[in-house]
This record gives structure tokens, C-alpha cells and sequence, in this order.
């Protein structure tokens, strides 16, 4: 199909939301390279918004798929599933829960932990249903999850919304617990904010968080659908707090490419949902669960994951450095290799973004002053050479 037919079907067929795409006609890709049908060369610092972790092209990854494939894509959930089964326990073998279900995306994710509280409370015979969240967060975009985002410009399309949802300023403990109340049932938080702005949770902050809901009775919830599966340095962001929610969510980076979602939780948690109660056709089907028990063997061998710290701690120095020498760049934010570069008024974050597409490199504008970097956790310290070396340039021309 030539570029000019693609376009046209495109912009004749599809749903108009996203507001105009770039100029990529994506081909191929391979590393953290993807390739354009009109030749240009692109690197990829957004990762599919966090989705390609491993980068592009992995032959163990691809080999892994084309021998599933060669088995089963999909059967039903009514009958065993052996990936399935396998990634189950990679999952609750390395992390601090006990059980899991497999959804599709992190949307479905965060929907099944929010009906998962809601249920747990209901069987105690209590009355609490409220779920409190911060202000820029995101969860989705289901009804439940887009009400519970703490951003208006995702929630004004679709009011009414479902009730018993409220939001409080993130990193602001005493305005949690005046939100508190007998009916609160969840407490939902991204360790790092991401479409928010890269907002990192102090730890003081999460500790306080988890003993306010061990005194009130609240479960925590932990949404890692963008920060979890590797991208801080470690498996689970909330390893770096030392902090654990009751339950948590996953997504973008555990399938490796291939949809999946998950939400683990403890054995006390989980045990309130009953059979009946939740449900999916095509979550943990045999094809995605291989694709993220691959992903979890190649995350977890030696060395992977200290790889993603030093990269990240490179990267933030690399960041710090132009904030240093540009007044015009206020701070850089995040763990790992989940960052952002803040700039004041004089900058624009699309503009930026634009420059460097021209460039032949993909980053994300999540504000109007944020610049958002995502690289799959396979970047080379040569790409990111690279990188600073034009948003340099890009800065100089002003």
C-alpha cells in the first residue's frame, strides 16, 4: 500500500481522536529503531508509551511468539492454560502478592482492581465503596478509570460520571487523610505520575499513605501499568519505596508489544472475589501470557535490570547537565528511565517534539512545558548522546 492510500483510508475511516498523526508510516522496526516507508529513520525515546521495553525485534522475543503461535493463540479461560500458569507464578514469585488475573490493558487492570475493593468491603458487610486518587494522575479510559483520572480535560466528555470518586493533591498527606471517610474503601496511586508529568511519590509520603490505610481499614492500590515491569531499574516500582499496596496493576511493558494486562493482590484481597464475579475472554490467553513470561525471564536474568539503573542514572545526569547550563530548563524529574524535562515559559513541549521528529527521534510532550522520555530499556548510551546532542542544537537555535 503506498503512503498517499494509507493516509487517505486512515483519515476516511478512523475515529477522529487523535488530533492528527506524524508523518511516520512505520514499516519495521529493530532495537530502538523504527523505520519509516519513506525512508526516514526514527529512534524511539517514548517506547510505544512504554510498551516496547525490550525494544524492537528481539529475536528471543520473536521466537518465543512464533513457536506459541505454531502451538495456540487463544482458548478459553475455562480450561488450563500453561504460559498462563507459568506467568502466574513468575509474577507472585517475585513480587509480594499472592495472586493475579490477566486482563488486556491497563485500563481493564485498574478496572478489576477497583470492583476487586469494592467486593472485598462488600463481603466484610461494610458500606464503604469510595476510592480516593491524586490530582494528574491517570487510570483509563473506561468510565470507572477516566472518573477516577485526576485530570478534568479526560473527564469533561463524559459527565455524568459513576459516583464515589474524589481526588486530592498528590504528595500531600494531611489532604488524604481530611478525605477520608467511613465509606472510603481504596486509596489508588501511581508510585510516578506519568501522563500527570513524571511525578515521582516521595517515600515519606507512601509510608504514610500505607499506615493511614492500615489504621482506617482502606486497601492501597498501586496503578504500575506505565511505572512497573523494569522501567525505575527495579521489577516493581514500589521495590524502590519499600512500600507494598494491598493491590496493584500492570501493563504497557508486560507483554513486551503484545496487549496484556494484570492485577495482583494479596491472598486475603483476592479471596473476595468469587466465581461469577469478574471475568475476560481474551485476558491471559496463551499467546500474551507467553509473551510476558518471556519478557519477566529476560528482565530477570543478570544484569538487566542494574543495566536499566545505570542507563536511567546517565540519562538524568545528561538532563541535569542542560538544566544546568540552559536557564530556560527549570529541573528534570523520575526514576530510571521514566523522565522528564521541565521547561519554563519560553518553551513549548509540542514545539520540541516536533523538532525532534524532524530529527529523526520520538519523545512526548505530556504538558505543555513537559517533555516525557520513555526509551525502551535497551537504549544504548550512544542514543542518548544522540538525543541530548540535538535538544542541545534545538535550545541553541532559539
Amino acid at each position: 500500500m503506498e503512503i498517499e492510500e494509507i493516509v487517505e483510508m486512515d483519515e476516511k475511516h478512523f475515529m477522529n481522536v487523535y488530533s492528527g498523526r506524524y508523518p511516520l508510516y512505520v514499516e519495521k522496526a529493530e532495537g530502538i529503531k523504527i523505520y519509516s516507508k519513506d525512508g526516514k529513520v526514527y529512534r524511539d525515546f517514548l517506547a510505544g508509551i512504554g510498551v516496547n521495553a525490550l525494544g524492537y525485534s528481539s529475536q528471543r522475543f520473536k521466537a518465543a511468539l512464533k513457536d506459541q503461535i505454531d502451538k495456540i493463540i487463544h482458548c478459553s479461560n475455562l480450561y488450563y492454560i500453561e504460559p498462563q500458569s507459568e506467568l502466574e507464578k513468575k509474577l507472585c514469585q517475585n513480587s509480594c502478592y499472592d495472586r493475579v488475573f490477566f486482563a488486556n490493558s491497563g485500563s481493564e487492570a485498574n478496572e478489576g482492581a477497583l470492583k476487586l475493593a469494592r467486593k472485598y468491603f462488600k463481603k466484610k458487610g461494610t458500606n464503604k465503596f469510595e476510592t480516593i486518587t491524586a490530582d494528574k494522575s491517570f487510570h483509563g479510559r473506561t468510565m470507572s478509570t477516566v472518573t477516577a483520572t485526576g485530570q478534568d480535560k479526560y473527564k469533561k466528555p463524559f459527565t455524568p460520571l459513576p459516583e464515589g470518586f474524589y481526588t486530592v493533591p498528590f504528595n500531600d498527606l494531611e489532604a488524604l487523610k481530611k478525605a477520608v471517610t467511613d465509606k472510603t474503601a481504596a486509596i489508588m496511586l501511581e508510585p510516578i505520575q506519568g501522563e500527570g508529568g513524571i511525578y515521582p511519590a516521595e517515600k515519606e509520603y507512601l509510608e504514610g499513605v500505607r499506615q493511614l490505610c492500615d489504621q482506617k481499614d482502606i486497601l492501597l492500590i498501586f496503578d504500575e501499568v506505565q511505572c512497573g515491569m523494569g522501567r525505575t531499574g527495579e521489577l516493581f516500582a514500589y521495590q524502590n519505596y519499600g512500600v507494598e499496596a494491598d493491590i496493584i496493576t500492570l501493563a504497557k511493558a508486560l507483554g513486551g508489544g503484545v496487549p496484556i494486562g494484570a492485577f495482583m493482590a494479596r491472598e486475603e484481597v483476592a479471596s473476595a472475589f468469587e466465581p461469577g464475579d469478574h471475568g475476560t475472554t481474551f485476558g491471559g490467553n496463551p499467546l500474551a501470557t507467553r509473551a510476558a513470561s518471556e519478557v519477566m525471564d529476560i528482565m530477570l536474568e543478570a544484569g538487566f535490570l542494574e543495566s536499566v539503573k545505570e542507563k536511567g542514572i546517565y540519562l538524568r545526569a545528561e538532563l541535569d547537565k542542560l538544566v544546568a547550563e540552559n536557564d530556560n530548563l527549570l529541573e528534570t524529574r523520575g526514576i530510571g528511565l521514566m523522565l522528564a524535562l521541565e521547561f519554563d515559559q519560553s518553551l513549548s513541549a509540542k514545539k520540541m517534539t516536533n523538532q525532534l521528529f524532524e530529527r529523526g527521534f520520538l519523545v512526548n510532550g505530556v504538558k505543555e512545558h513537559t517533555l516525557r522520555l520513555l526509551p525502551p530499556l535497551v537504549v544504548e548510551k550512544e542514543d542518548i548522546d544522540l538525543l541530548i546532542k540535538n535538544i542541545k542544537e534545538i535550545i541553541a537555535e532559539k
